[in-house]
């Protein structure tokens, strides 16, 4: 236990010892402390003496830090409105080289690659004059500001202070004067009116090609259209656009979009000026009417041709234009109205005709012209629509609206006005006094049969079913075209009938009226079957209407001219065979009565010869049969006739007319000349039927010539 003792009291002596050191070294670390205190004290009070001594020094610093960084921020905008400056100068130098060599008459390629090499300067030029334009002003705003703080801040003495205030008066007024100089009065103004004047020349140089070419093409191919849509070069179309640009950048819109339109409307002009539209120069209705109608024919057609040009070519070529020039300017708003501009007097020239034509006299002639300016209108209307389009392109196409309107009053008008000319006619002219076939009954039928072929059919349905919905409203059911162009014609062909029997009940003549009825609706049947309008009309209708009558007619034309005289060669019961007579006095008689009846049948047959030099039977077929079927009926009577008395006439020393003699002057009397010059043309299964025996008639395929501007009949 000693030894733990030793221990643990070895160890408290150790650390008593320790403790003892521990406070004395905290003693001397107290005094130092106290003489570290009494330093900071006297440093803290050195610093807020020196403090006391430096404020208006760090006062002044604050003020030149400040002062710097206005001075700064004035400069170096200054600096950069300098550079602009400097830029601009540098364009105007590079503006006045490319000009002299455009002066100097390049090539045209490198003529176009200088210009756009202006256009980018003149760009440039521009942007450098808006930026000094746009910084100018806040740039002198802050070296004013930079001044008013050097005087209120005395950095500067008032000597240094009110030259700066001069100075900066003076470079404000400068600045003025010379942004205004070069916006309107320098060097920028001068190159504006040069791209005006290439802007128009280059316009003037884009023509229309291959425009006289194309008009008597009845068909353009796909590849001719594409190349006469197009006008002028990728090249000078970026031009055009630039320089058009360029100018609505400057103020210059208006002049840009005049010469434009001014330019484009004189060459669209021109390029339709070289078709020789001189017939365009007459419009009034009343002029129109003067006009001889083979010319005012050729200058619808004419019209119909040019019309269909300028829109599917000419002006469909400047709407392209005009949107690859100006669709870039105000997003697309300016280039479709500058382009109605351009065709807008040029289209109204061609409404004035058409409106002129619409308005003349309502003459039967001018109905297949007006069903072709219908027909061509209606094939035009949906490229003319998409042409014309939106608001700015309204009103042409209204007029355009209005045109198909007059054409279909007028088309139905004169339709039907030529049904009511017919109906009416009744009581005009007298009937032919040879019995031919009337000049109106040619013409109508000639007419018809144009009208129904499928050029105009479908036309002059469409019309009438125009005119009928506006009739009847939207909400009606109107009849197929068929049906609609049936109906019409069939009130036209029953008109017609009624004015041929009108005609037939005139004559005095007992024979005339039927021989007018056979030639008549023979020629009507004749002329129409196996035609676009027979088929119309139908089969049977015409054979009802036209053959039945035709035949009827034959055959009184029989009964009443040839019929008597052949009753007079009938048997007699009162005249007896020479071997049969028992005296001399009853053969007497009977020679005596023979006698009397071949006197009749010679003297009534003199007198239908010479009757018959009054009748016409022009189609010379239709004469040839009836020719043959009147043989038949009175030869072979004569010839009973003789064989049954000529022992008589014989017996009296009577000379007597052969048959064949007979037959010779029947042939005679009917092939007299043909009086209208119908041709010939044979043609099978066309026969007449007239009693036992049958006659075929042959057929005059005419063409109806639209030019016959009237008739005697009409």
């Amino acid at each position: 236990m000693s030894q733990e003792d030793d221990l643990s009291l070895s160890k408290l002596e150790s650390a008593c010892s320790g403790l003892i050191s521990v406070l004395q070294a905290a003693i001397k670390m107290e005094d130092s402390l106290e003489k570290m205190d009494k330093r900071f004290a006297l440093i803290d009070e050195r610093l807020s003496t020196t403090s006391k001594r430096v404020a208006p020094l760090h006062s002044l610093a604050v003020a030149a830090k400040a002062l710097e960084t206005r001075i700064n921020r004035a400069v170096s905008s200054a600096l950069v409105l300098l550079d602009t400056f400097r830029t601009s100068q540098s364009l105007q130098t590079k503006i006045l080289e490319v000009s002299s060599k455009l002066s100097a008459g390049e090539k045209p390629k490198k003529r176009l690659k200088l210009l756009l090499k202006y256009v980018d300067c003149v760009d440039k030029l521009n942007a450098a004059i808006n930026t000094i334009s746009q910084d100018g002003e806040p740039v002198i705003q802050k070296l004013q500001e930079v001044v008013e703080f050097l005087s209120r801040t005395k950095a500067t003495d008032q000597y240094r202070a009110r030259r700066l205030r001069e100075t900066l008066v003076t470079l404000k007024s400068l600045y003025e004067t010379e942004v205004d100089a070069m916006k309107f009065d320098g060097l920028l103004d001068e190159a504006l009116l040069i791209l005006q004047d290439q802007y128009e020349g280059i316009l003037q140089q884009l023509n229309h090609r291959n425009i006289g070419e194309s008009v008597g093409d009845d068909e353009d191919d796909d590849d001719g259209k594409a190349d006469n849509s197009h006008l002028g070069s990728g090249m000078e179309i970026v031009i055009l656009r630039r320089i058009s640009e360029t100018l609505a950048s400057n103020d210059c819109l208006d002049i840009c979009i005049d010469i434009f339109v001014k330019v484009r409307y004189r060459r669209a002009a021109k390029t339709l000026m070289r078709l020789n539209p001189d017939y365009l120069r007459t419009y009034n209705p009343e002029e129109i009417d003067e006009m001889e109608w083979e010319n005012l024919e050729t200058a619808i057609t004419f019209w119909i041709q040019h019309f269909e040009l300028a829109v599917r070519i000419v002006f469909l070529s400047e709407k392209k234009l005009s949107n690859q020039i100006l669709g870039g300017i105000m997003d697309g708003v300016v280039w479709l109205e500058c382009f109605v501009k351009i065709a807008d007097k040029i289209m109204a020239v061609f409404f004035r005709f058409g409106e002129g034509v619409a308005r003349s006299n309502k003459e039967p002639q001018k109905l297949f012209k007006l069903l072709d300016m219908f027909d061509s209108l209606e094939k035009l209307k949906k490229e003319f629509s998409e042409i014309f389009e939106g608001e700015a392109g309204a009103g042409i196409c209204t007029r355009f609206r209005e045109l198909e309107k007059l054409l279909v009053h007028a088309s139905t008008k004169v339709f039907w006005e030529f049904g009511l000319q017919i109906e009416g006619n009744s009581d005009g002219l007298p009937p032919p006094q040879d019995g031919s076939v009337p000049k109106l009954v040619r013409y109508a039928i000639n007419y018809l049969k144009y009208l129904a072929t499928k050029s105009y059919s479908a036309p002059m349905a469409k019309v009438l079913r125009t005119e009928q919905i506006w009739k009847a409203g939207n909400l009606s059911k109107p009849e197929t075209d068929e049906n609609l162009l049936n109906d019409a014609i069939t009130n036209i062909m029953e008109a017609l009938k009624r004015n041929v029997e009108s005609k037939r009940s005139r004559y005095t003549d007992k024979v005339l009226p039927h021989v007018f009825a056979m030639n008549t609706y023979w020629y009507i049947y004749m002329r129409t079957r196996n035609t676009e309008l027979g088929t119309l009309l139908g089969e049977q209708y015409i054979k009802q209407k036209y053959k039945v009558v035709a035949e009827e007619s034959a055959y009184m034309y029989q009964r009443q001219a040839w019929g008597p005289i052949v009753r007079l060669l009938e048997k007699d019961r009162d005249i007896k065979r020479q071997g049969s007579m028992h005296d001399n006095y009853e053969v007497i008689s009977n020679v005596a009565l023979v006698r009397g009846k071949m006197e009749s049948f010679l003297k009534g047959f003199d007198d239908i010869s010479q009757r018959h030099n009054n009748y016409a039977i022009p189609d010379a077929d239709l004469r040839e049969q009836i020719g043959e079927a009147t043989v038949k009926l009175v030869v072979p009577a004569y010839a009973k006739f003789l064989e049954l008395y000529g022992s008589l006439l014989e017996f009296e020393g009577v000379e007597c007319l052969g048959p064949e003699s007979i037959k010779e002057l029947l042939a005679n009397i009917f092939s007299g000349r043909d009086r209208v010059g119908d041709r010939k043309l044979k043609r099978r299964d066309r026969t007449l039927g007239l009693g036992g025996s049958s006659m075929s008639v042959d057929g005059e395929t005419k063409d109806f010539r639209r030019s016959i501007s009237n008739t005697s009949d009409l």
